[in-house]
């Protein structure tokens, strides 16, 4: 495991669209059948919250409330992750391209790459609030937080900070060699992307294969398999995590005044990203 510089991360806030983006993959690199439902996707990539890898790297089961402990047991476990796996490989997380606590979250010695997947605030926000069992309002506290963490029962955590250093760490991140992809555009024109993102890994893009894994990834058909058997990475009190998939649902799940603390928040960030939403997000926050 003399070079461990095998992982291409899959980046992103919570709902901007990893889990679709790590089907994607799946369905277009796995032999034709093989490709894994939304439960099974750890047969294709592997996540940085994963427990058994803590557990190896903590030489027994891992359960802390300590944010150090934490940090100190994830170097181990990401170096484990990385030479899980022959060659380069996927994998998922939701934290920031920082140094936190005078640890890099995302290790230079392990990493080959990443693509970062990113969608507007205004249409993550509600999305958000669903996947922390919140309100809007608490969502956006969420979202404009730099502290703000997600974790799992044992305290392996996702250190996210607020939305747009998230980006901001990820697209900027010296020396990282990086594919950014907006969520919006995937729904606009999926295959566009993914010739894109296909380039960016060197991989000559198979047309007929890549038709099929978008055809087999779409919204709808990701929302039937939760509905006939449940996504174990839901999280609990969250009723559905394939709730709805659209781009432009800020203009029915936000308040004047929502839209406008988001503009005021993230100016910057959307001016650079998404300058396309600055009139029309700017004229309903006047409008309230």
């Amino acid at each position: 495991m003399s070079n461990l510089r095998r992982i291409i991360w899959l980046a992103s806030y919570p709902k901007s669209g990893n889990t679709w983006m790590r089907s994607l993959l799946a369905h277009y690199f796995m032999p034709p059948g093989q490709a894994p439902d939304i439960n099974n996707l750890r047969r294709f990539t592997t996540a940085d919250v994963r427990q058994d890898f803590f557990d190896a790297a903590n030489g027994g089961p891992f359960s802390t409330q300590s944010v150090n402990e934490w940090l100190q047991v994830r170097q181990k476990a990401v170096r484990l992750i990385a030479g899980s796996k022959p060659g380069t490989h996927f994998v998922k997380t939701h934290c920031q391209a920082v140094q936190y606590m005078g640890q890099h979250l995302i290790p230079p010695e392990v990493t080959a790459g990443a693509i970062y997947i990113m969608r507007n605030p205004f249409d993550l926000a509600p999305s958000f609030a669903r996947h922390q069992s919140a309100d809007i309002d608490t969502a956006i506290e969420r979202m404009m937080n730099p502290e703000t963490m997600m974790g799992t029962d044992t305290g392996i955590r996702d250190a996210m900070g607020r939305w747009d250093t998230h980006i901001e760490t990820w697209t900027s991140a010296p020396g990282l060699p990086r594919h950014v992809v907006r969520y919006e555009d995937m729904l606009d024109k999926p295959a566009k992307v993914m010739r894109g993102l296909l380039d960016f890994l060197s991989v000559k893009p198979d047309s007929a294969k890549l038709a099929k894994a978008i055809k087999a990834t779409t919204f709808e058909a990701m929302k039937k398999q939760e509905e006939a058997n449940g996504f174990f990475e839901r999280p609990a009190g969250m009723q559905a995590f394939f709730a709805k998939g659209q781009a432009g649902v800020w203009r029915e799940d936000l308040t004047p005044a929502q839209v406008g603390r988001i503009r005021e928040a993230f100016l910057p960030t959307l001016e650079k990203w998404y300058p396309e939403l600055l009139k029309e997000t700017a004229e309903v926050a006047a409008a309230g």
